[in-house]
């Protein structure tokens, strides 16, 4: 799915990145803050969420 940047919470070990992939829809990851550096993205940036069934998180706010 593609989608924007719109909002990097960077933390000591990992690192939230949302993407929204139309328009009041987003997509929030967990990720590595090594790997968050290692993919060098900015708010407002272009990139893809990509889902694997085997290893999806549900949560609720």
């Amino acid at each position: 799915m593609q989608g924007k940047v719109i909002s990097i919470v960077t933390g000591p070990v990992s690192t939230e990145l949302t993407l929204e992939i139309a328009p009041g829809v987003r997509v929030t990851s967990s990720i590595t803050s090594t790997s968050a550096q290692s993919l060098g993205l900015k708010e407002g940036d272009n990139a893809y969420a990509v889902l694997k069934a085997s290893s999806v998180m549900v949560a609720v706010d």
